[in-house]
C-alpha cells in the first residue's frame, strides 16, 4: 500500500472516531465523479494531516471546530461536530463533555458575538433532545439568580449571592481545590426553598486573590468571618465540607457571634502525625509537578469507583477541576488543612451541629466524624451509606434533605 494510501486509511478512521460510522458510511458513498477527489483530499489533509497531529487531542480538537464554525456562521459544519460531540459526551473515556460544550459557546458569545452564540446554544439544546439527554427547566427566578462580586477588604475574595427570602441565611463552603461551583445543585434548591445563600472562593482557590503562602487555619476562619460579617446578614448557617468543615468549627469556637448552626461534612478536627507527613509529600509533588500529578488521586479520594464508574463525564470535570486550580493557592492550602487543630477546643460550640460523613471516606472517615460530634454537645452525626469525601456530589439527594432538616431546627 502505498503511502498516500496509507494516509487515507489513517485520516478515515480519525472521521469514524470522531464523527461516526453512520455519516462517514453516507459521506464516502455518496462520492461521484465531481466530489471523490474532493473526499479523498479531506480525509488526508483534513482527517490525517491535522487532526492526526499529536499535539492537541481529539475532544480540543472538537471545541475547537466548535468555535471555529460558530465565529464563522458555518451552521452546517456546527451542527455536525456538535452532534457528534454531544454523542460522544455519553461514552466513558472519550475526554469530552456536555459542561465544556456549554462553556465553548458561552465563550464564543464574546468573541464572535451574541447572534452567532444565540444560534449555537439553540442548535446545540435541539440535539440534546434529539439524542434523547434530558434538558431539565431553569427558570430565572430571582432564587436562580446569582450575583457575584468581590470582597472589599483584602485579600479579596469571590462571592456568589442568591436568594432572598425569609429563610436563615446559608453560607456554602467549599472543599480544598474546588470553589463555588461545587454547590450549584445545592445553592439553588436553598435559594428556591426561601434562604439566602452565600458562596466564596477561599483564598487560593477559583476567581479570590492567591496571596503568598503557606496559609493558616485561623487565616481561612477570619476570612470567612469577614464575609459574613460584610454580607451583613448574620448569623449564619454554615455548610462546610472538607476544608469547608474545618474552617466552620473554627467559625463556632473563634466567631460564636456569627455562626446560627452548623453541618460539618467530610472533615476533620485533626490528623494523625502519619496523615501530616502524606500532606507534606502532597505539597512536594505539586511544587516540581504541579496540579496534573496529583488529579486522579485526589478524584479517587474525592468520588468512590462505583460512581466514578457510573458517571465518567462527572468524574472527567472534577478532574479538569483540580487540574485547573492554582497549585500555589493549593500548596498554601495544603499546609492550612495538614495543620488543622481543633479536637480540644470543640466542646468550646454551643451551636446546633449536625456533622455528617461518608461510609467509604478514607481520606476523613466517619471515626473522624464521630471524634467531632461526640465532644459538640448535642451534635448529631449521620453517616451516608455510598458516599466517600465528596458526599454532596455522590448522595445529593440524601445530603440535601439533611440540610433542608437541619434548616428547619435551627
Amino acid at each position: 500500500m502505498s503511502d498516500r494510501q496509507d494516509d487515507f486509511e489513517r485520516g478515515l478512521k480519525n472521521r469514524r472516531s470522531v464523527l461516526g460510522e453512520a455519516w462517514v458510511e453516507r459521506s464516502t458513498a455518496g462520492a461521484n465523479a465531481f466530489n471523490a477527489e474532493f473526499q479523498d483530499f479531506i480525509t488526508r489533509f483534513a482527517w490525517n494531516d491535522v487532526w492526526g497531529r499529536p499535539g492537541l487531542d481529539h475532544p480540543t480538537r472538537r471545541l475547537l471546530v466548535l468555535g471555529m464554525t460558530m465565529g464563522l456562521a458555518r451552521w452546517e459544519e456546527f451542527e455536525l461536530h456538535c452532534g457528534a460531540a454531544v454523542r460522544a459526551s455519553q461514552q466513558p473515556g472519550s475526554g469530552v463533555s456536555l459542561v465544556q460544550i456549554k462553556e465553548t459557546l458561552l465563550q464564543g458569545a464574546i468573541y464572535c458575538g451574541v447572534p452567532a452564540a444565540n444560534t449555537a446554544f439553540k442548535i446545540f439544546v435541539e440535539l440534546l433532545k434529539k439524542e434523547g439527554i434530558a434538558v431539565e427547566p431553569a427558570p430565572l427566578t430571582p432564587a436562580r439568580r446569582v450575583a457575584t462580586h468581590q470582597t472589599f477588604s483584602l485579600p479579596q475574595l469571590h462571592i456568589a449571592l442568591q436568594g432572598a427570602g425569609p429563610g436563615a441565611p446559608v453560607v456554602l463552603a467549599h472543599a480544598l481545590g474546588l470553589d463555588v461551583d461545587m454547590w450549584d445543585d445545592l445553592a439553588d434548591e436553598l435559594a428556591a426553598a426561601g434562604h439566602p445563600v452565600l458562596r466564596y472562593d477561599q483564598r487560593g482557590h477559583g476567581r479570590s486573590a492567591v496571596p503568598a503562602g503557606p496559609y493558616t487555619m485561623d487565616e481561612l476562619v477570619d476570612d470567612a468571618a469577614r464575609v459574613i460579617r460584610e454580607w451583613g446578614v448574620g448569623p449564619v448557617v454554615w455548610v462546610g465540607l472538607s476544608m469547608g468543615g474545618m474552617v466552620g468549627q473554627g467559625l463556632g469556637i473563634r466567631h460564636p457571634e456569627l455562626v446560627r448552626g452548623l453541618v460539618l461534612a467530610n472533615t476533620t478536627a485533626q490528623y494523625p502525625e502519619a496523615a501530616k507527613a502524606g500532606w507534606q509529600q502532597r505539597i512536594e509533588k505539586v511544587e516540581q509537578g504541579g496540579m496534573t500529578v496529583i488529579a486522579d488521586m485526589v478524584v479517587e479520594r474525592y468520588l468512590h469507583e462505583a460512581y466514578r464508574r457510573e458517571h465518567p463525564a462527572k468524574a472527567a470535570a472534577l478532574r479538569a477541576k483540580i487540574q485547573h486550580a492554582d497549585p500555589r493557592g493549593y500548596v498554601a492550602a495544603c499546609a492550612a488543612v495538614a495543620g488543622v487543630d481543633w479536637l480540644s477546643r470543640l466542646p468550646e460550640i454551643k451551636a446546633p451541629t449536625l456533622v455528617l460523613a461518608g461510609a467509604l471516606d478514607a481520606g476523613a472517615p466517619p471515626s473522624m466524624a464521630e471524634a467531632i460530634s461526640s465532644r459538640i454537645a448535642g451534635a448529631r452525626l449521620v453517616v451516608l451509606d455510598e458516599a466517600s469525601h465528596l458526599s454532596v456530589a455522590e448522595q445529593p439527594q440524601q445530603f440535601a434533605a439533611l440540610v433542608r432538616e437541619f434548616l428547619q431546627r435551627v
